[in-house]
Parts: C-alpha cells; sequence; structure tokens
C-alpha cells in the first residue's frame, strides 16, 4: 500500500492508515502516521477516511483532541452517504 499511498492514491492511503492504527501485516502501530495518511485520504474525499479521521479527533488517537474536527469530518463522511 506504500507505494500507491506515496503516489496519491486516496484508497491505498485509506488502506495504510487503518492498518498502521492497528498495526500489522509486518507494520508497528504508529498513531501519527495513521493520522496523516487518512487525512490525506480524506481530504481528497474518500468517505471512509473521513469517518476514521474523525473518531481520531474525536478521541485524541495520534491527533490533538478535537471535537469540532471529529464532528467537521463525521459530517463530510455524512453528506457523501457513509453511515456513522
Amino acid at each position: 500500500f506504500r507505494l500507491a499511498a506515496d503516489q496519491g492514491n486516496a484508497t491505498a492511503q485509506f488502506q495504510l492508515g487503518a492498518l498502521l492504527r492497528k498495526g500489522g501485516d509486518g507494520l508497528p502501530q504508529d498513531l501519527a502516521e495513521s493520522a496523516r495518511f487518512l487525512r490525506l485520504a480524506a481530504d481528497q474525499g474518500h468517505a471512509r477516511g473521513r469517518c476514521q479521521l474523525g473518531q481520531l479527533y474525536l478521541h485524541g488517537i495520534g491527533v490533538q483532541q478535537s471535537h469540532d474536527e471529529g464532528v467537521r469530518y463525521h459530517r463530510l463522511a455524512a453528506d457523501q452517504g457513509w453511515p456513522l
């Protein structure tokens, strides 16, 4: 996923962000990098990326906790039809 994510593929960025959040497939857990890749995906309009990033902000996981940012990303995902 890393090569495609580094080349700007939003789905790969989401997948890598999700893997880094938990760790697995040979990747160590890295919450800051998880947030970075989820933000890249979210900023390209990836609905699941927006939803996941909203969760990180709401709970302060890998980012500074921000209720406002969490709600903002959840609303963006919901506007795309992603169930919350």
